[in-house]
């Protein structure tokens, strides 16, 4: 039970970074189609990266450890800041009220950034008796559900903010992959 919990906690812990993520992807507009991508694109990289980890081995656990956090964080900088631009400066004549729709490979490059950390966490995890199947399913379905509630908190506050909501969504992205980088989040 022990083990459990405290998987929950790691769960949790790591995927605190995908809720700040999917609150910002929340702001520009979401309908269903886009809760389900989003909630299945961040739970399969949350629950892959740690097995990738494993599988892998200890040889590089130093140098992700060390360097993941900053991929990450650069990764998601640059997403970030890719939005605002398009949002003011490429996508200004095509502005609707309807939500917009996330090109599948923004939101793959977001996952992946949101979940590289999690490859030092499948090297710590070699280290514990822990079943990496359990895990990877407590790190998935924790990840899916507060992508979900990120999501839905971004909707609504998207809708009080929705002029600037694209730019505020690119703003929240370089905030996460900040702290990403700077060790609070991931």
């Amino acid at each position: 039970m022990h083990a459990l919990l405290s998987l929950l906690l790691v769960s949790i812990s790591v995927g605190l970074s995908n809720f700040a993520g999917a609150i910002g992807i929340g702001l520009s507009g979401i309908n269903v189609r886009t809760r389900v991508r989003v909630g299945i694109a961040f739970g399969f990289f949350e629950a892959g990266m740690p097995v990738i980890g494993l599988v892998v081995g200890h040889e590089v656990a130093g140098f992700f450890g060390q360097y993941g956090k900053y991929v990450g964080g650069a990764i998601l900088i640059l997403t970030g800041a890719y939005t605002i631009v398009q949002a003011r400066f490429i996508n200004v004549e095509q502005k609707t009220r309807m939500p917009r729709s996330l090109r599948t490979e923004s939101l793959l490059v977001t996952a992946l950034a949101l979940s590289i950390d999690n490859l030092a966490v499948g090297f710590a995890l070699a280290v514990y008796p822990v079943d990496i199947w359990l895990a990877a399913i407590s790190f998935g379905v924790v990840s899916i559900l507060m992508s979900l509630v990120g999501l839905e908190l971004g909707h609504r506050l998207g809708k009080r903010a929705e002029a600037w909501s694209e730019e505020i969504g690119g703003a929240v992205l370089i905030l996460v992959g900040v702290a990403i980088a700077a060790g609070v989040l991931g």
